[in-house]
């Protein structure tokens, strides 16, 4: 009866022993994460000596090596990979050390991942991959890398967007370029219909609506509702763009799936100087849409300036 007592103990003494174990380990791979985020070489091969683990993630699933490639520590990154770090590790919302080395900007640590068999392909929870997030950052030479290793160009997010679309959002002229020259077609739409012409038509960016022309942007295409380029700038007030896409032979009367031209879209904006180029084109000012108003109703119900509406009721006339 005595001896229980002390196999109680014992037992106690033995779970607390392996829960000091396991805090022990806990606190090195903690410890490893901090060094590799600051860069502290040495004190890296120290943990791992001490048997840190090089894979262990934090709350979010990041390794020592994510964080050592998010802030471009070379020397880090390379310690950690000598002492096997998984490269196609992934956090909790999808990433990996590659999708971070493509976000960040760091081609060398891009390169040297993808050397090692790093996947190109992986997304994020968002859908992204590495190719569209380095994309949209407008970083050319990882994107060329991508491309080199075999990145799927014509990949699309849970939208449909695909890595030109998202250089084109952000007016990323050069990876742009680097795109097409790989024989990205500019009219491939996302779900809704939109084409990387009708996306940089509503943002304005000039440039970038002259380099997808010259390409072979389609200018007349419509998207799921109906609209074209021009009805996209001209809802936006670009009138630059107007101007180059009529240049381009845009159809000036060309309607949505509401019955709604350029014409409208300006009117009811308030872009005068968009109305006044568009009627002085040849646009139909007695046009109504799928709810009988005309470019001049739209104006009023809006209230826009008088300029507008003295100029729609003159053509009227």
């Amino acid at each position: 009866m005595k001896s229980k007592p002390l196999i109680l103990l014992i037992t106690l003494c033995i779970s607390f022993l392996a829960l000091a174990a396991e805090a022990t380990q806990e606190d090195l791979n903690r410890q490893l994460r901090e060094v590799a985020l600051i860069g502290d070489t040495d004190q890296i091969k120290v943990l791992l000596e001490k048997g840190a683990d090089v894979d262990a993630a934090n709350q979010f699933g990041k390794t020592a090596l994510m964080l050592a490639v998010e802030e471009g520590n070379t020397a880090s990154v390379e310690i950690l990979l000598s002492n096997g770090a998984n490269v196609n590790a992934r956090t909790v919302a999808g990433c990996t050390p590659l999708t971070f080395a493509a976000e960040f900007g760091h081609a060398d640590l891009v390169t040297r991942l993808l050397e090692l068999k790093a996947n190109v392909y992986d997304r994020t929870r968002s859908g992204w991959d590495s190719l569209m997030i380095s994309a949209r950052q407008g970083y050319v030479l990882i994107v060329k890398q991508l491309l080199k290793f075999n990145a799927d160009p014509n990949a699309s997010d849970k939208y449909g967007n695909t890595a030109l679309m998202g250089a084109v959002e952000r007016d990323q002229v050069g990876v742009i370029k680097a795109l097409l020259d790989f024989g990205v077609s500019p009219n491939q739409p996302n779900k809704k219909g939109v084409t990387p012409l009708m996306r940089v038509a509503d943002k304005g960016f000039i440039d970038v609506v002259r380099l997808l022309l010259e390409r072979g942007g389609d200018v007349n295409v419509k998207d799921k509702y109906g609209a074209t380029a021009l009805v996209w700038a001209a809802g936006s007030g670009n009138g630059i763009v107007v101007s180059i896409l009529l240049a381009h032979n845009a159809q000036i009367n060309a309607v949505d799936a509401d019955g709604v031209t350029a014409l409208m879209e300006a009117a009811a904006g308030g872009y005068t100087d968009i109305v006044s180029l568009l009627l002085e084109k040849g646009a139909k000012v007695n046009m109504v849409n799928s709810d009988g108003l005309s470019a001049l109703q739209m104006a009023q119900k809006n209230r826009h300036c008088k300029d507008i509406v003295r100029l729609l009721r003159r053509a009227a006339n």
